[in-house]
């Protein structure tokens, strides 16, 4: 896709970019769009790998470790002097009835995605008001909204880091910060086949107004507007990647 500058020259940093997800696609559209790209991930081949592929800077992290994350950030800035924006994608999900569900499985979900996002953006925010300026980006998703059978642990997550996006956005908008989140439907990838039955996939790309599931890159657009100056006007807003009809 060409790109028309609308993040040249800001430092990015994207978690959970390796692989072939949301992640790694809104990684893409910064670096065509003119950002210096820092990626990171917890799986260290993949990683490495997508950066080469990229040809970003490489940070690895795991988002459930507090010092890991200091280090991502700290990383970043004795890279390239900034962090100008952050966006947290790294997520877990899973389906299981609560029925079923497991103490473990349950704090599993909530601290990679509700935690890490917490963790991510604190550090990033504190980096972004010394420097006196950012953006943030998280990824939530409409489940946060939806009631969807076997995903009680993740739809707590993901309501989890609405909430956390509106609130911080207040907590920084005297400093010129903004918050902001997508919150996508059904975006194809590998993982989610995964860890989704085909059965399901099909049920719920049916709902959707275009009969299919969103391309990551789709998502990752949304992303890169709420990232830039073109969103300037925009805080603690979570903006529905969905084309899904009720």
């Amino acid at each position: 896709m060409t790109g028309h500058d609308l993040l040249r020259d800001k430092v990015v940093v994207v978690t959970a970019a390796a692989g072939t997800g949301i992640g790694s696609a809104v990684a893409r559209r910064c670096v065509e769009e003119g950002a210096r790209v820092v990626i990171s991930d917890w799986h260290e081949r993949r990683l490495a790998k997508t950066a080469a592929e990229l040809g970003t800077h490489a940070i690895p992290c795991d988002v459930t470790d507090e010092d890991q994350v200091q280090a991502l950030i700290h990383g970043t800035v004795a890279e390239y002097g900034r962090l100008d924006v952050m966006i947290n994608n790294a997520g877990l999900g899973g389906t299981s009835s609560i029925l079923d569900m497991t103490d473990d499985e349950w704090s599993r979900v909530l601290d990679v995605t509700l935690n890490g996002t917490f963790r991510c953006t604190r550090a990033a925010l504190k980096q972004m008001v010394a420097q006196g300026g950012g953006a943030v980006v998280n990824n939530a998703s409409v489940v946060g909204w939806r009631a969807q059978e076997g995903q009680s642990h993740y739809a707590a997550a993901k309501a989890g880091v609405m909430a956390l996006t509106r609130c911080a956005a207040m907590d920084v908008a005297s400093h010129g910060i903004r918050v902001n989140a997508v919150a996508p439907s059904l975006a194809a990838h590998p993982f989610l086949a995964k860890v989704t039955s085909e059965e399901l996939l099909a049920e719920l790309a049916s709902k959707e107004a275009f009969g299919r599931a969103a391309e990551p890159w789709e998502v990752a657009n949304v992303m890169v507007f709420l990232a830039s100056d073109y969103a300037s006007y925009l805080t603690g807003e979570v903006i529905s990647v969905s084309s899904q009809h009720p």
